[in-house]
């Protein structure tokens, strides 16, 4: 179980590599983010994430224990990006670990929606000669409130 909030290029497949290796449960899931190259304006030459890293290395490692509780996970991951980032260059890397796929996923899942909305980074994306800060998406705010429910699977 780890959280690694870093300022270095990161390796989705060597990551998931490591973590099937250290982690032979029953089912794990894996999930690699990269950096969009378009946004509703147009084309993103480069995205800008700033974060407060003790912070979100506290919200995230939270969110992790959260995760374990909740689905029964064997243990978890979670690699995220901060700096200025070209487009489609690897931004966050989860990985969770379980004894069944349904909670594998689930937890991945959870992970995911509950970071965007809730993590402590900052995004500016700079396209056409433009920038713009990154608000949370009203579908990721959706997405975050169906886990406040008992089945947020359904």
């Amino acid at each position: 179980m780890s959280v690694t909030i870093t300022d270095s290029d990161i390796s989705p497949g060597d990551l998931a590599t490591a973590f099937y290796a250290d982690n032979p449960h029953g089912a794990v899931t894996t999930f690699a983010g990269f950096v969009r190259d378009f946004n509703t304006q147009g084309e993103v030459e480069t995205l800008h994430l700033e974060c407060y890293v003790e912070m979100a290395e506290r919200v995230l490692s939270d969110l992790g224990a959260e995760a374990r509780q909740r689905f029964g996970l064997k243990s978890w991951q979670i690699v995220h990006r901060f700096g200025s980032l070209s487009s489609t260059t690897p931004i966050v890397f989860v990985a969770t670990s379980a004894d069944h796929r349904a909670e594998a996923f689930s937890a991945c899942e959870f992970v995911m929606d509950t970071l965007k909305t809730d993590a402590p980074f900052w995004k500016r994306e700079d396209f056409e000669g433009e920038q713009q800060w990154v608000t949370v998406a009203a579908r990721d705010v959706d997405r975050r409130r169906r886990w406040d429910t008992k089945d947020p699977v359904s």
